[in-house]
């Protein structure tokens, strides 16, 4: 992994940690739902993380799009798969999403030039 794909992990680990650590309840069940959430269900873990993915881009979340780029890489999603959620992305969120398409296509190929 490039050094801007470990950074990330290891920020996002260090303040999750550090969050964590007051010991809210409010954010423990938040955290706690949102990995429940992307269990397999109805749907598999692949298409909740491919919809994260895609909500992440529409809503212009930088840190989001990371963290399922790195969950897609994870579970085997391939490159033409990420385009795709790509293209949707840019059609729903429109041309307002280019640049985190931008920033995502750099981050999917750091993640995969292990």
């Amino acid at each position: 992994m490039k050094k801007s794909v470990e950074e990330f992990n290891e920020y996002r680990q260090k303040m999750n940690d550090r969050i964590l650590s007051e010991d809210n309840l409010v954010l423990k069940r938040f955290w706690s739902l949102d990995n429940q959430a992307y269990a397999d269900g109805a749907l598999p873990t692949k298409t909740k993380e491919l919809m994260g993915l895609v909500a992440s881009m529409v809503l212009r979340c930088d840190d989001c799009i990371k963290y399922h780029l790195g969950k897609c890489a994870e579970i085997g999603c391939t490159t033409a798969e990420i385009y795709e959620v790509f293209s949707i992305a840019n059609l729903v969120g429109g041309s307002i999403v280019i640049p985190h398409t931008r920033r995502a296509a750099e981050f999917w190929d750091e993640v995969n030039s292990k």
